[in-house]
């Protein structure tokens, strides 16, 4: 186990106490008295009792504060806000694999500010922690941050959103746990593909859609909205692309986003692409508003399986999503993480690690529910 800077200070000064009460002894006869030239039994008893007293109460001490900082050492997790839909479910089961582990583990929510975050993660190593899990506010912040935990010689776990193999290279004991956003993407386009008209609902040789996107400058975004259509296009299919506006991953903006192109575009829209299922529920709220049924004159398709969505893919109401394995990336993240922390480093161009998504449709939601 590794002790906390607080547990080995609190040890240290409570074996001080021990060596100061067995001085204090030795000095408080009285300085006439002359020392017996063989000590009664009792009082060459009395001073070692009086230590291991205090030896033992100085044990249960740093025991105590064992425990409260966690068998195995402290966590501090960044993640970039607390109230996406996604990262609850990811936070939620870091947490209990991490304390089921016996570390004492801290959350901090960035509310989608770098800045703030950036004073998290500072604030994290001047407490001491022992690793870092990191979902940073924007991808562009990567440099800094990897810079910062460097500098701080901190084992870090980067997740959710990916740096670049060049910005990673720069830290040996830093490693990315998530998965491939372009499997994501070319997932969502199969879905369509495997419609019994491949997507092109009124038969006119193409498939028209729109696009709900995530935050553009995060990658999960860039690579979903390509790869989506990609796939589409990959297949011979001819496509239009209505329009794309950027939902921020949120469901009251996916619903906005859907009811305006709606009103503007009508029929013509026959696939609805959303980069999450958040934004994919408010779009099926605007497309039911619209009186339009999914799956018989308009499809659509989102990312994470979340429970809210995996209940409309069963009933009919999405064509399907692809699921953003939270609990295999959580798990994946604290095994780096405690790889890291046992002296593990990772070389150029092997510092990231996937965890493969997985397409739900009707025919297989009842396995993710």
């Amino acid at each position: 186990m590794r002790l906390s800077k607080k547990v080995i200070a609190v040890a240290m000064a409570s074996m001080m106490m021990v060596s100061m009460t067995a001085c204090g002894n030795s000095n408080s006869e009285p300085a006439a008295a002359p020392a017996p030239a063989t000590p009664a039994p009792a009082e060459t008893q009395a001073a070692p009792a009086e230590t291991q007293a205090a030896q033992a109460e100085a044990e249960t001490v740093a025991a105590s504060v064992a425990e409260t900082t966690g068998e195995g050492g402290t966590v501090g997790v960044c993640i970039y806000k607390f109230d996406d839909a996604f990262m609850t479910t990811y936070r939620n089961a870091l947490q209990e694999i991490l304390e089921g582990k016996g570390y004492t583990v801290t959350f901090m929510d960035g509310k989608n500010d770098q800045a703030e975050q950036n004073n998290q993660i500072n604030n994290f190593i001047a407490q001491g922690v022992d690793a870092l899990i990191i979902n940073p506010v924007m991808t562009s912040a990567a440099d800094q941050i990897i810079a910062t935990v460097k500098d701080a010689d901190i084992p870090t776990v980067l997740i959710n959103r990916e740096p670049t193999a060049e910005q990673m290279s720069a830290y040996e004991k830093l490693v990315y746990v998530g998965c491939d956003a372009r499997q994501s993407g070319t997932m969502q386009g199969e879905l369509i593909l495997d419609t019994e008209n491949k997507g092109d609902i009124n038969g006119d040789g193409k498939i028209s859609y729109i696009m709900i996107q995530g935050d553009p400058e995060n990658v999960d975004a860039q690579y979903r909205t390509e790869f989506s259509v990609k796939a589409l296009t990959d297949a011979g299919m001819e496509v239009e692309q209505l329009d794309l506006q950027r939902g921020d991953w949120d469901r009251n903006k996916g619903q906005e986003i859907a009811q305006n192109d709606l009103a503007q575009f009508g029929d013509e829209i026959e696939v609805v692409f959303c980069n999450n299922d958040d934004m994919a529920i408010g779009a099926l709220q605007a497309i039911q508003a619209a009186g339009r049924t999914v799956n018989e004159d308009i499809y659509l398709v989102g990312v994470d399986a979340l429970d809210a969505a995996l209940n409309e893919v069963a009933a009919g109401n999405m064509t399907g999503t692809v699921l953003n394995d939270a609990q295999g990336q959580a798990e994946g993240a604290v095994a780096a993480m405690e790889e890291l922390l046992g002296g593990k480093t990772y070389a150029s161009g092997e510092q990231s690690i996937y965890v493969d998504y997985v397409k739900v449709t009707p025919d297989n939601v009842a396995d993710f529910q």
